[in-house]
């Protein structure tokens, strides 16, 4: 389905532009195109969809389950939704917009924002060709631990104090089509259509100017990866090589999938295998774009919280790949 958002991209960067797909203006302009489309035909499905939902569930006992009865396998089941859905760090923002609003805990939550962009099959698929079954099965379950444990985390201090006003007043008091507190009253399915509608209006208001930022952002760097400097400098692995990689791949901005050629090309030329991860899991989950975007959603402070918390695991995933793998 998504592979729709790719040919519209290359019709109008290579056909009706004109620009040349091997060029980095055709490349980022490609790239600039498929990612608003994508974003907001996700913003629209998602949102509607999780609102239409909402307004048809009692919010109260589903936010009781996950936050009370069963909080680490709420973690799990966060992590492993994030795992088998194949959406970038930026097209992940739509469905946390929903999870916060129906008022599921932000640390289930944030399990699914973490892990999503990090795996899906396609990128395991490929790095399996890439460097093995072994290694591939690590990269997954750190991910997925990433997630847990960075739920676990922000449940912990509680980040929903951390949210923005509006955020934290939906997240506190999820509410019905008529403004009130969820109940158990049956709805017309026309009402649930208003109140989707509405909210999917009310967050398009908010974020829409983000999406073009953050991913225009994203699009004017994407391609660019030093692979000679990280030769050059990191290749050796030394300690302090692997949070360097990571801070390195904040300013980039790719996909799971479109950084395994980056991945193959950095291997290639001999820098570690832990380092190399660690530059790749930066560059999608951690990129410039995608906190451009939860800055409509997360206080400055949250957003620091997350940098270090992705800064921190990305770092020792590197140091123990590097300390097991490297040869």
């Amino acid at each position: 389905m998504l592979a729709i958002f790719t040919e519209l991209a290359n019709w109008v960067a290579y056909s009706l532009l004109g620009l040349l797909p091997d060029s980095k203006l055709g490349q980022s302009v490609h790239f600039f195109i498929e990612d608003t489309t994508k974003i907001f035909f996700l913003l629209i499905i998602m949102i509607y969809c999780i609102a239409l939902l909402r307004a048809s569930l009692n919010i109260e006992k589903v936010r009781d389950y996950l936050a009370k009865k069963h909080r680490t396998v709420g973690y799990s089941m966060g992590a492993l939704f994030g795992a088998i859905t194949p959406f970038c760090s930026c097209s992940s923002i739509p469905v946390f917009l929903g999870f916060t609003s129906a008022g599921i805990p932000v640390g289930i939550t944030m399990a699914f924002l973490l892990t999503s962009p990090l795996i899906n099959e396609v990128a395991v698929l490929l790095l399996v060709s890439l460097v093995g079954w072994k290694i591939t099965l690590t990269y997954v379950l750190v991910g997925l631990a990433v997630g847990v444990i960075g739920g676990l985390f922000l449940d912990l201090i509680r980040a929903e104090r951390l949210l923005q006003s509006f955020a934290l007043k939906a997240y506190q008091n999820p509410k019905d089509f008529s403004g009130n507190a969820a109940n158990e009253k049956r709805l017309t399915f026309e009402a649930r259509h208003m109140f989707a509608k509405q909210e999917l209006l009310d967050i398009i208001k908010r974020v829409w100017i983000w999406v073009f930022i953050g991913v225009g952002l994203g699009a004017a760097l994407h391609g660019f990866v030093p692979d000679a400097w990280f030769e050059a400098n990191l290749g050796h692995g030394e300690w302090w090589s692997v949070p360097i990689a990571v801070l390195a791949g904040v300013p980039l901005y790719s996909n799971a999938t479109g950084v395994i050629p980056v991945m193959e090309s950095l291997i290639t030329k001999g820098l570690p295998i832990g380092t190399t991860l660690a530059f790749c899991m930066s560059t999608v989950a951690a990129s410039f774009p995608e906190f451009i975007l939860l800055k409509q959603v997360m206080t400055w402070k949250l957003l620091i919280i997350i940098f270090f918390l992705l800064l921190v695991s990305f770092s020792v995933m590197g140091w123990m790949l590097n300390l097991f793998y490297l040869v």
